[in-house]
């Protein structure tokens, strides 16, 4: 399930969430080429794996919820950036064209017992 992530406490939310099991965040640039292209092998993950906890990040218009990441878990802000995290900490992160449907499986399959 993708679930927007708009404001901060909806990231709080999902992120309580992370303590009984892992969710991945994604953050998504609407006004970039390559975060388009990359936001498609996140949504075919999505796809296959309907019941993983995912949050959407739309760096632009919900700045507030992207930086707040970036300074949570000290992890420089890129897009497009996936980030999983479990029991409230990053375990996994990648950027750019490093995230794809089989990266996205192997972090999952490597934190999800």
């Amino acid at each position: 399930m993708i679930i927007e992530l708009h404001e901060i406490q909806d990231l709080e939310q999902l992120l309580e969430r992370s303590q009984m099991e892992p969710v991945l965040l994604f953050k998504h640039s609407t006004q970039c080429g390559r975060s388009a292209g990359v936001i498609q092998e996140f949504e075919a993950f999505q796809l296959k794996n309907p019941g993983v906890p995912c949050g959407l990040i739309l760096v632009i218009e919900d700045r507030e919820v992207s930086d707040e990441v970036e300074e949570r878990f000290g992890i420089p802000h890129e897009s497009p950036q996936a980030i999983l995290v479990s029991r409230g900490k990053p375990v996994w992160h990648e950027s750019h064209w490093a995230i794809n449907e089989s990266a996205l499986e192997a972090a999952w399959g490597a934190v999800h017992v």
